[in-house]
């Protein structure tokens, strides 16, 4: 693969078979994957506007979804990861980690566990934590709730103003720095944060 792709704070890094996958040839740098990747995010969003609700909690959407996000860039989009990440469970139990959580977020919904926001809040904090996929996990999982709370009839989140959460922005520390604090069960900055 041609691109150089830098790490920076709270991304995953790929290893050497994840960034063989890439399918367009002439991306070279990170900023141009980046906006690769965004016009292929795109194309999955007005999919999922069109399509009617779908059951958000299966493994089957989880998949589809990331699939339809990265289908232009990664041969691997759909596909659970199959190494170990800088985050993550172990990735032997992505599969089993997955199912627990869609159980539990079923569980939540029907016993009204949580407000939607809340549910969908630790839903996705939960999904950043699993890590499914080689990549694109954070975007994933957020449009993931999302289409969660369009399934239970709430609006979508603003994420921080629509900011950019993939480059370094102020935006993206503050949303890194609300993760952190629900990592130790405070998730008070991150539903601020969501809908701000």
């Amino acid at each position: 693969m041609a691109v150089v792709l830098e790490e920076q704070e709270g991304q995953t890094p790929l290893d050497p078979n994840e960034t063989a996958g890439l399918i367009p040839a002439h991306i070279e740098t990170k900023g141009a994957l980046n906006d690769w990747e965004q016009e292929n995010i795109l194309l999955a969003t007005k999919w999922l506007r069109r399509a009617r609700i779908p059951e958000v909690l299966s493994e089957g959407f989880c998949r589809d979804l990331h699939r339809k996000m990265f289908d232009k860039t990664w041969k691997w989009a759909g596909t659970f990861r199959t190494s170990d990440k800088n985050i993550g469970c172990d990735w032997t139990l992505v599969a089993a980690k997955l199912n627990q959580l869609l159980g539990n977020a079923k569980y939540w919904i029907d016993n009204e566990t949580f407000p939607p926001d809340e549910l969908a809040v630790r839903f996705h904090h939960a999904l950043v934590w699993i890590h499914p996929f080689p990549n694109g996990n954070g975007r994933h999982s957020r449009m993931m709730a999302d289409a969660l709370l369009k399934q239970l009839g709430q609006k979508p989140f603003s994420w921080g103003s629509g900011g950019n959460l993939v480059s370094a922005s102020e935006v993206r520390a503050r949303y890194l720095a609300a993760l952190r604090c629900a990592d130790k069960n405070d998730f008070t900055k991150l539903l601020a944060f969501v809908r701000s």
